[in-house]
C-alpha cells in the first residue's frame, strides 16, 4: 500500500498561478522548476513516490519540497544558505605574475 504524505496540498488561486508559470519559465533555474512541477502534482493527489517517477527524482526529495510547501507556502521553496564557509574569490581574480 502507498504511503500516503499527511501534507496535503490544497493551493490558492495565487500560488496555482505563480507555480504554474514558475514551471513553465525556461529562465527559471532548473530545481525552481522541478519545485514549481512537484508542488502543482501533489496539489493535484498525487503521490510523493509518482511524483518522484514523473520528474525522475527521489521520493526523499519530493517528500521534503512537499513538507516545506505545507509548512511554509511559496517561502519553503526557495534556496535556503548553506552550512559551512562560503565560497570566496579573490578580488582581483589573478594569483600574481
Amino acid at each position: 500500500m502507498p504511503r500516503k504524505s499527511p501534507f496535503v496540498i490544497v493551493l490558492t488561486d495565487e500560488e496555482r498561478s505563480y507555480l504554474e508559470t514558475a514551471a513553465r519559465r525556461y529562465t527559471s533555474s532548473y530545481f525552481k522548476v522541478i519545485r514549481a512541477k512537484a508542488v502543482l502534482l501533489a496539489a493535484a493527489g498525487f503521490e510523493n513516490k509518482e511524483i518522484g517517477e514523473r520528474l525522475d527524482l527521489p521520493r526523499q526529495i519530493v517528500s521534503k519540497w512537499r513538507k516545506r510547501f505545507f509548512q511554509e507556502r511559496l517561502a519553503g521553496l526557495e534556496d535556503r544558505p548553506r552550512r559551512g564557509r562560503p565560497r570566496s574569490f579573490s578580488p582581483s581574480g589573478h594569483h600574481g605574475d
